[in-house]
């Protein structure tokens, strides 16, 4: 009896070490509830991160421009490449028997045009010596003219016989002919002039169509013999490099690919409910899992993709066929690197990073509106080449002018200086 009152007496005190553990676990729930609803008005709620974001690059794919067999490959996965750097080598040996013959071509052109420039002032002679023939015959039909004239009155009288004046009808005739002969071959002359003036007129030797389309074609076939070597357009790594020793290849085949890291952004892929408060030029903190959360990137916000990574599938989603379940769409947003931590720590396509974007700034313009900026992908590796050929077409045209050698020296010192600078961007490469 007595125990069952102990019992029950313990009851309605209760345990209270069971209940001062249940008051701390409160407690503690109460202040985390607190810390952390802290945290996010203070600074959580200027932040709207992700972890679904991966590094984009420049992909630059390596295809010939002309077709055929390959003799040297000068690079292969993992390298790094410089601009203007030879990548493969085709045999250029039809090339360059394509390249002499369309030099001999214009080479002939340039002098036959030529030909046509001299001959006007030979046509113009002929003219002018056909009116003199011309001239000449009518004084002398006037000449005979006057014989006549003077003769038949003295026929009547006897003075002068009528076998005399026959003769000088006769005379007058063939001089009369003779004018005829004359004009029909000043006329002659004059449209053989005309005929060739037309092909000569408002132009010179070097800007003759004849010339010029001559001249294309060495423009043509030099191009075809420089682009049998393969230069990187931009300075970058070799990836999935496809090409091998023997291959003959089409234009216009994929080769090889040069990866732009320099130029590496971050394809952050926000859900929808995430973009409202995204601005052009907010902050941006990014972490890379290859160097861990010690290493910060930093960067801003430059532009929305046009549209949800689904709807840019390959097999996009039909939700218009059958049962439907609505899934949070994601839409990319592109992030712009700071390039002197992306020197120092160099990312590769496809990594995989954390971003945080500081949307406490809503001064930008939002991102449906977008920017227009200003592309950087450009290269200056092909000038030189372009120049090389205006330079060789320069040289043979005043070769064959029969001009003074000082433009035929400076068109070929300019052909010189771009293949040494070519030979150099690769030897430096």
């Amino acid at each position: 009896m007595s125990q069952d009152n102990n019992n029950t007496a313990a009851a309605k005190t209760g345990n209270p070490q069971r209940k001062k553990g249940l008051t701390l676990v409160a407690l503690a729930l109460v202040v985390g509830f607190g810390a952390y609803s802290a945290y996010e008005w203070l600074v959580g709620r200027h932040y709207e991160k992700t972890d679904n974001a991966y590094v984009q690059a420049n992909v630059v794919q390596i295809t010939p421009l002309v077709g055929g067999t390959v003799r040297a490959i000068h690079v292969d996965d993992t390298d790094a490449v410089k601009a203007g750097q030879k990548l493969v080598s085709l045999d250029p040996v039809d090339a360059r028997m394509a390249l002499e013959q369309a030099q001999a071509q214009l080479g002939q052109t340039v002098r036959e045009v030529r030909t046509l420039f001299a001959n006007n002032a030979t046509l113009q002679a002929q003219a002018r010596s056909r009116d003199a023939d011309l001239q000449r015959a009518r004084s002398e039909v006037a000449r005979l003219k006057d014989d006549v004239s003077r003769r038949e009155p003295l026929v009547a009288t006897g003075a002068v016989g009528k076998e005399e004046l026959e003769h000088a009808r006769a005379q007058l005739k063939t001089a009369q002919a003779a004018v005829a002969a004359a004009e029909a071959g000043a006329e002659a002359a004059r449209e053989q002039l005309a005929s060739n003036q037309s092909l000569t007129d408002g132009t010179s030797v070097e800007q003759h169509p004849n010339v010029q389309r001559a001249a294309a074609r060495v423009r043509e076939t030099f191009l075809a013999l420089q682009r049998s070597e393969l230069l990187a357009p931009v300075d970058g790594w070799i990836a999935r490099r496809s090409v091998q020793l023997g291959q003959r290849v089409a234009a216009g085949a994929p080769l090889m690919s040069v990866v732009g890291l320099q130029q590496a952004w971050v394809d952050a892929n926000f859900k929808e409910g995430q973009l409202a408060r995204l601005r052009i030029g907010q902050p941006v903190t990014l972490v890379a899992d290859v160097y861990g959360d010690k290493t910060e990137f930093h960067g801003k916000v430059v532009g929305l993709g046009a549209g949800t990574g689904a709807a840019f599938a390959v097999l996009p989603a039909q939700n218009a066929t059958g049962n439907w379940i609505k899934v949070v769409q994601r839409v990319p947003v592109r992030i712009a690197l700071d390039a002197k931590e992306l020197a120092a720590h160099p990312l590769r396509v496809g990594l995989s990073m954390n971003v945080a974007v500081d949307v406490s700034e809503q001064s930008g313009q939002p991102l449906s509106q977008g920017v227009a900026t200003t592309s950087a992908t450009a290269t200056k590796v092909f000038e030189d080449q372009d120049r090389a050929a205006d330079a060789e077409v320069a040289r043979i045209i005043q070769s064959n002018l029969g001009r003074a050698a000082k433009p035929v020296a400076a068109a070929s010192k300019a052909v010189a200086k771009a293949h040494k600078s070519a030979d150099a961007a690769h030897g430096k490469a």
